[in-house]
């Protein structure tokens, strides 16, 4: 449904365009634009690519069992079913890793990792476990310490101080993911 309108509100602004005399602004603009996407585009890849490169290589190298040891005071408090010795408390790990550094895509597999390892431990059931949901709220709203793709895209579009949100992005993301645990444990019942 989403896809029929936002082609109705580009057809409805093209027409809009042509009709107003504005035809060849509108050219010109869907030219740039298509050029700027490009060069977006060829950044994010750089900068996604570098990352999930340095997280396989932390979890070829052991890191990944380092970090969840690190973490699993607090896994373990959020996940309490999933056995110690499981892939999917690493798999939530560099999913957690990946996200505090503000890597949501580079986050992603590891995420799907994640949810395939809890769907197994759950018992493959057609619906989530507790589990499984509180792994979804903890990674749709996760904490950035370095938010690295925003600044990234605030870098590359002229900002002279492209961290200076970081405790902006600290306190929203802290504060998103407290209410969102809070209430997935309240909803649960």
């Amino acid at each position: 449904m989403m896809n029929y309108i936002f082609a109705g509100i580009i057809l409805v602004s093209v027409i809009c365009g042509i009709i107003s005399g504005n035809g060849e602004a509108l050219g010109n603009g869907v030219i740039n634009g298509a050029q700027e996407s490009v060069q977006l585009l060829i950044t994010m890849a750089g900068m996604l690519l570098l990352w999930s490169g340095i997280m396989e290589i932390a979890r070829r190298g052991g890191m990944t069992r380092l970090l969840g040891r690190a973490l699993s005071p607090a896994l373990r408090l959020l996940f309490r079913k999933i056995p110690r010795d499981s892939e999917a408390l690493d798999s939530i790990s560099m999913n957690v890793s990946a996200n505090l550094l503000g890597l949501g895509n580079a986050a992603t597999p590891f995420g799907l990792r994640a949810m395939a390892e809890l769907n197994e431990l759950g018992g493959h059931s057609k619906s989530a476990t507790d589990d499984m949901i509180t792994f979804v709220v903890m990674n749709t709203a996760s904490i950035q310490i370095m938010p690295t793709m925003v600044a990234t895209l605030r870098g590359e579009y002229g900002s002279t101080e492209p961290f200076s949100i970081l405790p902006c992005v600290w306190i929203s993301s802290a504060a998103a993911l407290t209410v969102g645990l809070v209430l997935a444990k309240v909803l649960r019942g």
